[in-house]
Formats: C-alpha cells, structure tokens, sequence
C-alpha cells in the first residue's frame, strides 16, 4: 500500500513537470509509464531520474532565457527534491 501511493505521488510530479515544459515529452512519458509500472525496488532510480531530467529542463531552459519556464520547472524540481527527501528516497546530506 505504501509503495503504491509512493508511486502515485512520483506519477503526479512527473505530470506535473510535463505540463511545465514545452519539451517533447516522450522521456517523461516513458519515466512516467515506468513508476506506475513498476516495483517498489526501483522507485529511488526512478526518483533520481525524474530528478535529472527536471534539473536538465530548468538548466535548458535557462540557456533559452525562458525565466517562465525556468520558474515553473524549478517548483516542480523542488516539489521532487522534497518528495524523495520525505519518502526516504533521496539522500538529503
């Protein structure tokens, strides 16, 4: 039960982080498809890629001088980082 609301969480963040980017989404759908997926064994990789890619997309947009997009991308980095410190996912030291 815990892992499976684990993994819901993980889903909506990574939603949430398509919906702030204009990138193609096709990774994050994958990421996505993966965490609803997959076992409970993978869920800290997973985290840690769906922090990757929200730090590659705030550094890109960065690069573009997107400070909108950078903001939006930055909230739902964040939110992740958060996410994985709290569900012991994430080392936070």
């Amino acid at each position: 039960m815990i892992w499976e609301y684990l993994a819901g969480e993980l889903s909506i963040l990574l939603e949430k982080l398509q919906v702030a980017t204009d990138a193609p989404a096709s990774e994050l759908t994958r990421l996505r498809h993966q965490v609803e997926d997959g076992s409970a064994a993978e869920l800290d990789a997973e985290l840690a890629r769906a922090v990757a890619a929200a730090d590659s997309l705030c550094w890109e947009s960065l690069a573009r001088g997107d400070v909108d997009a950078f903001a939006r991308l930055a909230a739902v980095c964040a939110d992740l980082r958060i996410f994985g410190a709290c569900a012991r996912l994430i080392d936070t030291g």
